[in-house]
């Protein structure tokens, strides 16, 4: 009997590619940028774990992936699977597509992380949910605690400073010759929030915590709106807008 297919919506997450794509790319950056890499040694050599970084440039995921000591996906607007220069390269590399208005199709995203992590890989995501346009911090979404939570995961904040210098929202190409600086922030440990009893102030509380540590290691204005278009947007009980992203 003939197995089942997976529906093409369904996505694991990095592959091999992405292990291969390293070797190449990270000494090729290297060449590029400068780069100041800090707390790397922290991130645990197996086993699940959350990294939520801060975003202001279309390089953030991709400088975190090639310096990343294994293999980590990372949640990416389903834009991204529209164009055929993008659609199959981007998963391969370790995208799940987000759908940013939130609901069915965003939950989706929301099980394709929960499969990498209990696999003992590493997840990546931008709790601001876009790019900041001005370069300030935003509120963060509380998808990532949620995970945390529900795994018993720990979560590493990050902060990126210099891409946007090299790479701007809506700059088509990068510049050379410039400096980033990454830096991986103490775990938050889920434990000391999972005797709580309610769910949705758990979850905020734990990620307010996680944009205070990536506020402290970039030194970003924190504003305590959500980055959106709309601001002031509420968010649902639910969490169904909790991967937003760009």
């Amino acid at each position: 009997m003939m197995s089942k297919r997976q529906p093409r919506d369904v996505y694991r997450g990095a592959t091999q590619l992405q292990s291969r794509a390293r070797r190449v790319v990270r000494p090729l950056s290297r060449a590029l940028w400068k780069f100041d890499l800090n707390g790397f040694d922290q991130i645990p050599t197996d086993g699940p774990a959350i990294l939520c970084a801060n975003h202001v440039s279309f390089l953030d995921s991709a400088f975190i992936m090639v310096h990343a000591p294994r293999n980590i996906s990372f949640v990416g607007k389903s834009e991204y699977m529209d164009s055929w220069k993008t659609k199959f390269l981007f998963p391969a590399l370790g995208m799940i597509p987000v759908d940013r208005e939130g609901g069915e199709k965003a939950n989706t995203a929301l099980v394709a992380a929960e499969g990498v992590l209990r696999r003992g890989e590493l997840f990546g995501i931008f709790p601001e949910g876009t790019r900041s346009r001005d370069g300030m911090l935003y509120k963060g979404h509380t998808g990532a605690a949620r995970l945390a939570l529900k795994l018993m995961c720990p979560i590493f904040p990050v902060g990126v400073v210099g891409t946007r210098e090299i790479q701007p929202p809506d700059a088509r190409l990068p510049k050379t010759g410039g400096r980033v600086s990454i830096t991986i922030g103490k775990a938050i440990s889920p434990e000391r929030y999972a005797s709580r009893t309610d769910d949705h102030l758990i979850m905020r509380e734990m990620i307010d915590e996680v944009m205070f540590e990536i506020q402290s290691i970039t030194g970003q204005e924190y504003r305590n709106v959500y980055a959106t278009k709309r601001i002031n947007v509420a968010e649902p009980a639910d969490g169904s807008r909790d991967f937003t992203s760009a």
